[in-house]
């Protein structure tokens, strides 16, 4: 039966959420439908406020940082059933597309970059509100205390997980943390340098860390920011304010000819070149992490990949997010790390707004 609660509505770009009561039908078959326990504020979300997140569809239900309940289960449905703890993951995995085939890829065809997700994948949606249709997000849609996903975006997660810290697993963490595990692979001994240290920039310093990386250097130009970087691994922490000279020059001179891995985990385009150049000519890697602004375009200098650098990208972190999110959830449990230092305000929904006012002025 349809199930009536509350929810954070984006009735149009550059306007405020709306808590609003939302009807939200039962699934169908092939489909989940979960009780929201808890969800993190993501900086995407903040670009589909902006309307700088490509190809969303307004009014939209944001969010995709959650974790939850299964509440009931449409017909098919094998892998979970009502009372499991799961986590939704914003980069499904079909398991029959040509990139879900293939071992070395983590990202789905039916992902929002390749098809958007604004409906579920018969193109209707889950929820209405004062009789009208409401968009879900990269079918996910977290802001709502009840949502309805894909099977094959949902992952089963340990019943000991307390849900109010790992839904971080659900993008932020996970996407830091593998930036440095699985994209880059950070080796023992290496050296690093994080640009942005908001939740996904501490963890990619966090992931470093656990690789073994011998010097982190953290930049960001928020020093609030540097004590909780250093209690996370950063050895050092820079601010480009405090110097005359590009940031890149800096970290090239501290380094000797720059690190062995960078990561770039804000989205802006001089600081995605500053983190290219502050690698190693030859053999230095660089990871963009931060999501640019839809449109933005980069202009460099090809003498910087020329030399032998690699610069690549990645979604999630490159997990296989339904397969590696369990994982990631038990070697929490096993205290492999610690992301509940990533957690700094617990807000009810009511106080999402305020959430988003925090995140822009850097004070989580």
């Amino acid at each position: 039966q349809v199930i009536r609660c509350r929810a954070a509505v984006a009735w149009a770009a550059g306007k405020p959420l709306s808590l609003e009561e939302v009807e939200v039908a039962p699934p169908k078959p092939g489909e989940v439908r979960i009780k929201v326990v808890a969800t993190g504020i993501c900086r995407t979300d903040d670009h589909i406020l902006e309307g700088s997140f490509p190809d969303v569809d307004f009014p939209v239900i944001p969010g995709h940082e959650g974790a939850g309940i299964v509440e009931s289960v449409g017909v098919g449905v094998t892998s979970v059933k009502p009372g499991d703890k799961v986590i939704p993951v914003s980069l499904p995995h079909c398991g029959e597309c040509s990139f879900c085939l293939n071992p070395e890829s983590n990202y789905c065809l039916k992902s929002h970059l390749s098809e958007p997700q604004n409906l579920l994948p018969d193109k209707t949606s889950r929820f209405t509100c004062k009789g009208k249709q409401i968009h879900h997000f990269l079918w996910v849609s977290t802001f709502s205390e009840y949502t309805v996903i894909p099977e094959y975006a949902v992952a089963k997660i340990d019943a000991a997980a307390p849900l109010d810290k790992v839904c971080l697993l659900g993008c932020g963490f996970s996407t830091g943390y593998g930036a440095a595990i699985n994209a880059a692979k950070v080796k023992p001994g290496s050296t690093c340098a994080v640009f942005g240290l908001g939740g996904v920039g501490l963890s990619v310093v966090i992931g470093c860390k656990v690789a073994g990386a011998s010097r982190i250097i953290a930049i960001d130009i928020n020093k609030d920011k540097f004590a909780k970087a250093k209690e996370l691994g950063a050895t050092d922490c820079l601010s480009p304010r405090d110097f005359k000279k590009p940031i890149q020059e800096v970290v090239t001179e501290m380094t000797g000819h720059g690190v062995d891995y960078s990561f770039e985990a804000i989205g802006l385009a001089d600081t995605m070149i500053a983190a290219l150049a502050s690698c190693n000519m030859n053999t230095g890697v660089c990871v963009m992490v931060g999501l640019a602004d839809s449109g933005s375009l980069i202009s460099i200098d090809p003498m910087l990949l020329l030399s032998g650098r690699t610069w690549k990208g990645t979604l999630l972190g490159g997990w296989n997010m339904r397969d590696c999110i369990p994982k990631l959830v038990s070697s929490y449990l096993e205290k492999k790390f610690n992301s509940d230092l990533l957690i700094t305000h617990t807000l009810p929904i009511a106080k999402v707004n305020e959430g988003f006012e925090l995140l822009r002025a850097g004070k989580r």
